[in-house]
C-alpha cells in the first residue's frame, strides 16, 4: 500500500460568489489517524464531500488509493467507508436489517455479511437493540449503527465528519475504541471536528483549514511548533483575534432586566 492514503491537488468548489473551497493540496498519509480540523465554516464538509465523490468539484483531482474519485468511482468507493454529517439512514429498517441491506449492497456474501454484522452490533454496543427500528434510535445509536454500516465491508479508508457531535460519552468511547482498533489494523482514518481537545488526543497527523484553505499540515508535534497545545497553536494559524468578546456586555449578567 502506498504511504499516502488521499491525494488532493488544486480542489475548488464556489458556491454562487462564495468560495468554499480555494485551491486546496493535500497528501494524507496511510495508516493514520488523521484529523481535518477547522472553526464553523472552514470548508471541511464541503471538502470532504468532493473527496468521497458525493459532491462535484469545480477544479481538481482526488486519487484514493491511487484511484482518481471520478474516473474510477465505483473502484474508489469499495475502498472508503463515509459517516457524513447530518447522517440520513434507512429509519423504517432495525438496526440489523440496515446492516444485511448495506452488506448486500456491497456485494458481500450473505453469510460473510450476517456474521460481521453480528460482531459489529456486538462491539458497539447495539445487540440489545438490533431489532429496533432505526427512527427510534438515539443519536448516539444512531452514529454507532452509521459507524458500523461504513466498516461492514473493511475499507481502507474510513471518511468521519463530525462522528462525535452530540454523542454522549459512553457511545463516544466505544467509537473510539473501534476507531482505534481499526487504524491498529494499518488502515486509515480521516475525520473532521471543531473540537482540539479531541483531536489532540486520537490523531497522528493533522490539516488545519480555514477560510477554504488549507493553513497548516504535519505531526501534532509539527503543527503545534512552539505552543503548548494544538488549540493554541490552532487559534494562531485560523488568525482568531485574542480580544475579549464580551468586554462590550457590561450590561449582561446580575439577574435583573434594565
Amino acid at each position: 500500500m502506498s504511504d499516502v492514503a488521499v491525494r488532493v491537488r488544486g480542489l475548488w468548489k464556489r458556491f454562487g460568489q462564495q468560495v468554499a473551497v480555494g485551491g486546496v493540496d493535500l497528501d494524507l498519509p496511510s495508516g493514520k489517524f488523521v484529523g481535518l480540523v477547522g472553526p464553523n465554516g472552514a470548508g471541511k464538509t464541503t471538502t470532504l464531500s468532493m473527496v468521497t465523490g458525493l459532491l462535484r468539484p469545480d477544479q481538481g483531482t482526488v486519487e484514493i488509493a491511487g484511484h482518481d474519485v471520478w474516473r474510477d468511482p465505483v473502484e474508489v468507493k469499495s475502498r472508503i467507508g463515509v459517516l457524513p454529517e447530518g447522517l440520513r439512514l434507512f429509519e423504517r429498517l432495525s438496526g440489523r436489517e440496515l446492516l444485511a441491506y448495506s452488506g448486500r449492497l456491497r456485494g458481500l456474501p450473505g453469510a460473510e455479511v450476517d456474521k460481521r454484522a453480528t460482531q459489529l452490533l456486538d462491539v458497539l454496543d447495539l445487540a440489545g437493540a438490533q431489532h429496533k427500528l432505526v427512527v427510534d434510535y438515539s443519536t448516539g445509536m444512531r452514529k454507532k449503527i452509521g459507524l458500523a454500516a461504513a466498516l461492514l465491508h473493511n475499507p481502507q479508508v474510513l471518511f468521519l465528519d463530525e462522528p462525535f457531535e452530540g454523542v454522549d460519552p459512553v457511545s463516544a468511547q466505544t467509537i473510539r475504541g473501534v476507531l482505534e482498533r481499526y487504524t491498529g489494523s494499518g488502515a486509515t482514518v480521516v475525520f473532521s471536528s471543531h473540537v482540539m481537545e479531541l483531536v489532540e488526543s486520537l490523531c497522528d497527523w493533522v490539516a488545519v483549514m480555514a477560510a477554504g484553505r488549507i493553513r497548516a499540515t504535519g505531526t501534532l508535534a509539527e503543527v503545534r511548533a512552539e505552543h503548548p497545545t494544538l488549540q493554541a497553536a490552532f487559534l494562531e494559524l485560523v488568525g482568531a483575534r485574542g480580544r475579549d468578546a464580551a468586554s462590550d456586555l457590561d450590561w449582561l449578567g446580575g439577574g435583573a432586566a434594565r
